[in-house]
């Protein structure tokens, strides 16, 4: 994806960032690009990057968002339960290295952090734009909704039908806990009624 590595640039661009700007973002599209992804890959990508576009008129700052986005998911590894925190290291280590602002390598781990519950307080404007944008997924049309639960099962194709089954359900609940599951008013309007209805439908299933 061409487009990427070009937004990759404009973004490091927009907050001072120097040396190699283009291996670091090199890097960070074969991490997407990984053989053993099959969610969290490029077209993921993409689409939290275009969902933060959206949203960014709302954002403290928006180019610490973009530059959580690509980090977000930076590490991942479907086996392990501390994805977030190293994928927020691994940001912290290559935009220092990028000689990126102190204080915005800071806001961009924090808020690699916060995609672990997808929580944010009311007044984290950033915080609320890149959770909002990394779940829109599930306000998907019908075909991509199943592609990406379909896409999800297969990440976790080492565990067994039933345990998948039950952790998925927990997933979805937790979700549906959240009041409002979006916290910008974009997200709201255009995803939260779509979003809700797929992840009862897709509970229903689980649990059925």
């Amino acid at each position: 994806m061409r487009h990427l590595a070009e937004a990759w640039i404009r973004t490091a661009s927009r907050v001072g960032a120097r040396g190699d700007v283009a291996g670091a973002g090199a890097d960070l599209l074969a991490r997407y690009a990984a053989a053993d992804r099959a969610y969290h890959d490029l077209r993921h990508l993409d689409e939290v990057l275009r969902n933060v576009d959206e949203l960014a008129d709302v954002a403290r700052d928006a180019d610490a968002v973009r530059l959580a986005a690509w980090f977000h998911d930076a590490v991942y590894d479907a086996t392990a339960q501390d994805n977030e925190e190293r994928s927020a290291e691994l940001a912290e280590k290559v935009l220092a290295r990028l000689r990126v602002d102190d204080s915005r390598v800071a806001e961009v781990a924090r808020l690699v952090r916060a995609t672990t519950t997808h929580e944010a307080a009311a007044d984290d404007a950033d915080g609320a734009v890149l959770c909002d944008a990394d779940l829109a997924i599930l306000a998907s049309g019908p075909g991509r909704y199943d592609e990406y639960t379909a896409a999800v099962r297969a990440e976790y194709a080492h565990v067994s039908d039933a345990d998948f089954a039950s952790g998925r359900a927990a997933v979805l609940r937790a979700l549906l806990a959240h009041e409002p599951l979006f916290r910008t008013t974009t997200a709201r309007t255009e995803w939260e009624a779509a979003a809700r209805a797929n992840v009862a439908a897709e509970l229903a299933r689980l649990d059925g």
